[in-house]
């Protein structure tokens, strides 16, 4: 558990930046070559590659270099980690506020309470 809580501090970390969150989501239809993933950006080549560098840190990318052709494609276990992680939030929160809404609904009930409609 230790090593996975690690793993979703990089994957959060890295998905904190929105440039990023914009290369993941381009990833997700398929893999890119870093040239259309830089496209949509206003920056120079040097600092996709940092982004895309802490992508690949943090596990949710891969790249393979094939001539002068860096391709990235996103690695989905890892981003399914952070999916789970999650999904088990918000299960634990729906359970709390459904506890929530039964304590009110019992409290605000008029029969229990002694008094008529």
């Amino acid at each position: 558990m230790l090593n996975q809580g690690y793993e979703l501090d990089r994957v959060f970390q890295a998905l904190a930046d929105g440039t990023r969150r914009a290369m993941v989501e381009r990833l997700v239809r398929g893999p890119a070559p870093v040239s259309e993933l830089a496209r949509p950006f206003a920056m120079s080549l040097p600092a996709v590659m940092q982004h895309l560098q802490v992508l690949e840190t943090s596990g949710l990318v891969r790249s393979e270099k094939v001539g002068r052709v860096r391709t990235c494609q996103i690695e989905p276990a890892v981003l399914r980690i952070a999916e789970e992680w999650l999904g088990a939030q918000r299960t634990s929160w729906e359970r709390r506020l459904d506890r929530l809404d039964d304590y009110l609904t019992e409290d605000s009930d008029p029969q229990e309470n002694g008094s008529t409609p």
